[in-house]
């Protein structure tokens, strides 16, 4: 049984957003805009890229970080869900059951990483995206908790080509999100963390890699890698 995780590398990272519009498209994310009547805007990412910045002017550096769903081993916000909306399955991808979500956003609150979204709107997309939006995916009502999921209705796709074909899923390059996908600088590495042929596995390995907030003991399945080889975490968060 594959075990899906992810890489990225911080080195390679320009901070261009590609990966989030595609995660918009892909995923059927609604656009954010100020309601009439509210005082905040609401807005739905599953991908975000932050920019953290390191030292004193006029020496600033600056690490574009793709933060999502991490995929925690032991998540919190499963634990936490009074109606079992979001589990951890055998593959290691944790996800949402949005027809049972009660919409009492435990699980948002417990998330360290802050990366699951409550939907206070009702989606809407121009008229003219319409056509655009994903039959794959469905439309997320108003009222519950949505966030990245590793693009798992193309691993379904996969599952469904490789039975027609009589083998498994092959554990790299067959399944990959779409944030992965359309990376230009090719900063982001997908595939089976169990298997030890895979790329995405020698990196989780790699001495640049760490992982967000590991004393927590979430034990994420997303791993970064430091830029430039440094000892130093990136993220001042954790160390893998």
């Amino acid at each position: 049984m594959p075990r899906w995780g992810m890489v990225i590398d911080l080195d390679k990272c320009t901070g261009c957003q590609a990966c989030v519009v595609a995660c918009k498209q892909e995923n059927n994310v609604p656009f954010s805009e100020e309601k009439e009547g509210s005082e905040n805007r609401r807005e739905i990412q599953w991908l975000t890229v932050m920019a953290v910045a390191k030292g004193e002017y006029p020496n600033v550096g600056l690490t574009f970080m793709p933060m999502m769903c991490q995929m925690c081993d032991t998540p919190p916000c499963v634990r936490i869900c009074p109606v079992g909306a979001t589990y951890l399955n055998r593959e290691g991808l944790v996800g949402q059951i949005y027809p049972r979500c009660i919409g009492c956003r435990y699980c948002a609150n417990a998330c360290p990483y802050q990366v699951k979204y409550f939907n206070w709107f009702w989606p809407e997309w121009p008229k003219e995206m319409e056509a655009s939006l994903n039959s794959d995916v469905s439309v997320r009502p108003k009222g519950v908790i949505e966030k990245c999921t590793f693009c798992v209705q193309r691993l379904q796709k996969a599952r469904e080509r490789a039975a027609l074909e009589g083998r498994e899923v092959r554990s790299e390059g067959e399944y990959v999100p779409a944030c992965v996908e359309s990376c230009p600088a090719q900063a982001m590495y997908f595939g089976d963390l169990d298997d030890p042929k895979t790329q995405v596995r020698r990196l989780a390995q790699d001495a640049r890699a760490f992982r967000i907030m590991e004393h927590l003991g979430t034990r994420p399945k997303v791993y970064y890698l430091r830029k430039g080889g440094s000892s130093g975490d990136e993220s001042g968060a954790g160390q893998g």
